[in-house]
């Protein structure tokens, strides 16, 4: 049976990746620190399988991690550990630099050392369109250049360049990829859209920053699962990937096509209003990739519209209500991204 490393295993992608893996034989070793944004609720389903093992440890205590690494000798580690949410990194970079930055380079240094053992082993390291900064016009190819805008997508940036640097310096085999903005089901009510069920369902404002005319590509989690997979299983070394749906929707958008859904399955109440807000400093307008080459030389493509996966998303939460008891409240409803205003 072959074994993956999954690092954030506790939070959205993670652990909906380790669930299809999971589902595919494989054996899945989780590495999370366990963060504000990490929720044991999310592996409930399979924290019992013997082919799942949870181990706690910060990607920056690298005799620990490479202990993992040597004991298991994964075909492959796919890192999935970062912080994530532009709103915090605009109140507080500093634990953005620490934990996706700093940490990404003690990760290279300890995978060095393990694959002096395990040369068998590749690093898949997850990113985001966020790095390639506004685009309003056109879809983000994998070889242009990187104009972050926010302390987030500064540090995802560094990380990606730091990760190709060694790829370029000491051979290492690995691969990135970046991708667009995910939604479903786990992910932690601070972003869009698990934010604005989690008030569709506690009869609260809608809150939409600016104008709402800030777009995204959305692509259903499932779907970026699979083309992990995908990249894991026919992947090149060395190279970057786009993953994308190809379909972009601004924020009022996904916000009234959620209140439509909603309508359809719960009475809402009569705060559940778009209530529109203050607008994100630096927000950027517009991220769009361009997923051809993985498309074409990898033979994936998303299967789920974003309608079909704003209903499935919707309806995990409604009947997932324990998922909130884990996380502090004040995570959840407290407005970040305004302190230095």
């Amino acid at each position: 049976m072959k074994k993956i490393v999954v690092t954030g295993g506790l939070g959205f992608i993670g652990s909906n990746l380790i669930k299809l893996l999971l589902s595919k034989n494989y054996y899945v070793i989780n590495i999370d620190k366990v963060s504000y944004s990490s929720n044991f609720y999310n592996v409930k389903e399979f924290k019992g399988s013997k082919k799942y093992k949870f181990v706690k440890a910060d990607l920056n205590n690298k005799s620990k991690i490479l202990k993992v690494l040597n004991k298991y000798r994964p075909q492959a580690l796919l890192n999935l550990a970062a912080e994530t949410h532009v709103d915090r990194s605009i109140d507080g970079p500093e634990i953005f630099i620490k934990n996706n930055i700093l940490a990404i380079f003690n990760l290279l240094q300890t995978f060095r050392k393990h694959i002096l053992k395990n040369n068998n082993c590749k690093l898949i390291h997850i990113s985001t369109d966020e790095v390639y900064g506004d685009v309003l016009y056109g879809r983000s190819k994998e070889n242009d250049a990187y104009k972050p805008s926010s302390p987030y997508a500064a540090s995802k940036a560094s990380s990606d360049h730091l990760v190709y640097s060694y790829i370029r310096t000491y051979k290492l085999p690995a691969i990135i990829t970046n991708c667009s903005n995910n939604y479903g089901p786990r992910q932690h009510p601070e972003k869009l859209i698990p934010k604005l069920i989690y008030n569709i369902l506690n009869n609260k404002s809608l809150p939409i920053y600016g104008k709402g005319i800030n777009s995204r590509e959305w692509i259903y989690v499932d779907d970026h699962c699979e083309a992990l997979i995908r990249v894991l299983r026919k992947g090149k070394i060395g190279n970057f990937y786009n993953i994308g749906s190809n379909l972009n929707l601004n924020n009022l958008e996904i916000c009234r096509n959620l209140i439509k859904i909603a309508k359809n399955r719960i009475k809402l109440g009569k705060n559940v209003k778009i209530k529109f807000v203050k607008d994100r400093p630096g927000h950027d307008l517009r991220y769009a990739l361009d997923s051809s080459k993985i498309i074409k030389n990898l033979k994936w493509k998303p299967k789920v519209s974003v309608l079909k996966g704003l209903e499935k998303t919707f309806n995990w939460y409604l009947e997932n209500p324990d998922y909130y008891l884990k996380l502090k409240k004040i995570d959840i409803t407290k407005r970040l991204g305004n302190k230095f205003r």
